[in-house]
């Protein structure tokens, strides 16, 4: 009755002093037990503070010289960007009110999780996103193609740009890795998890972000339901699953796997799904809660073996069933103090998780 609630407690009290916030017991016990941790790239392995970097243009789309088409289409990006939760929806915004234009009203607002967002914006219907929802499967134009390569290389996050159906542009925004990913990674590795990078960026960013940390495993450009398909598969295969996420597009799979983490710094979606929360979005916090739940995991046996330790030795005393040969009875009064004491060598033994070193 006492020996997991109380390791429990205590250890919730520990993780709130280093940043982790335990909302679910089970979430905090199968973190110690995690084979495979899947995390997402925007916003967890970077800083979630994304800015925009280049601008592309179809070849054709509008009459306006470069400056004036490049303008335009950011101004009908941020139109649309303006409803959405999207993290790099920010640094669209931000962009545009640098530059000083005026971001119109945006009709009909549709988001599609994993996907991207569309609107009626001045009579034209945009689309920003992924290539395949912006653009409706169309393949990349040549021109823009071309410039892809050599962003994606450096990590660059690309949003697509579609007006009336058609290919328009796209807008790059670079979101620097968050301090210390690449060591948060390596301790994780070095404690014996195989590391899932999953992320609906294209392939090319995927890999040169998973490059700088240290990820093997990348899966890229896939949805929400991409992610908790992998998740579930992972599982199905009989690993023991974390996921690590910040947006709505991570939510599915957080709920999916053994253990969710959230980065406190995300949306308010994922940290009400997942169990543990990161409350600075720190990724050090990541290696702290698996310290956490081991040392957890570690403590709950530590008292099951106390209390069922008094029971195994005390309960055959009291029942008599040495005297007959040894002669060994149990008074009412030590059988007391001695149930007593159980109780109060777990309590202590919890305890001792208020000095965890994390």
């Amino acid at each position: 009755g006492l020996a997991t609630p109380m390791s429990i407690l205590v250890a919730a009290a520990r993780g709130a002093t280093a940043g982790i916030l335990v909302r679910d017991a089970a979430a905090l016990e199968n973190l110690a037990r995690a084979e495979v941790l899947v995390i997402d790239k925007t916003g967890t392995l970077t800083e979630g503070r994304p800015r925009v970097t280049e601008i592309g243009v179809a070849a054709g789309h509008g009459a306006e010289e470069s400056a004036r088409a490049t303008d335009r289409l950011l101004a009908e990006a941020a139109a649309v960007e303006a409803l959405s939760e999207h993290p790099l929806s920010g640094a669209i915004l931000a962009e545009a009110a640098a530059r000083g234009l005026t971001v119109p009203a945006v009709r009909d607002f549709v988001s599609e999780p994993g996907g991207g967002a569309r609107g009626l914006v001045e009579g034209r219907r945009v689309a920003i996103g992924t290539a395949r929802f912006a653009f409706g499967g169309a393949a990349i134009p040549d021109d823009l193609n071309a410039a892809l390569g050599p962003l994606e290389a450096a990590g660059r996050t690309i949003a697509f740009v579609a007006v009336d159906s058609r290919p328009a542009g796209f807008v790059a925004v670079a979101d620097p890795l968050r301090p210390g990913a690449a060591a948060a990674v390596a301790a994780l590795v070095a404690d014996g998890l195989d590391l899932v990078l999953a992320t609906g960026d294209r392939e090319a960013a995927a890999l040169a972000v998973a490059g700088q940390v240290g990820i093997a495993a990348v899966h890229a450009a896939i949805d929400p339901a991409g992610k908790r398909a992998l998740v579930e598969s992972l599982r199905k295969a009989g690993r023991r699953v974390a996921m690590a996420g910040d947006g709505v597009n991570d939510a599915p799979a957080l709920a999916a796997a053994d253990s969710g983490i959230a980065l406190g710094t995300g949306t308010d979606v994922a940290i009400g799904t997942a169990g543990l929360t990161l409350v600075r979005g720190d990724l050090a916090a990541l290696v702290r809660a698996r310290r956490l739940s081991r040392g957890t995991l570690r403590n709950i046996r530590q008292n099951l073996a106390f209390a069922f330790g008094y029971n195994a030795l005390c309960v055959p005393i009291a029942a008599g069933v040495f005297y007959p040969l040894l002669g060994w009875t149990l008074s009412p009064m030590l059988a007391a103090a001695a149930m007593s004491l159980s109780s109060v060598t777990v309590i202590a033994n919890a305890l001792r998780l208020r000095r965890l070193p994390l």
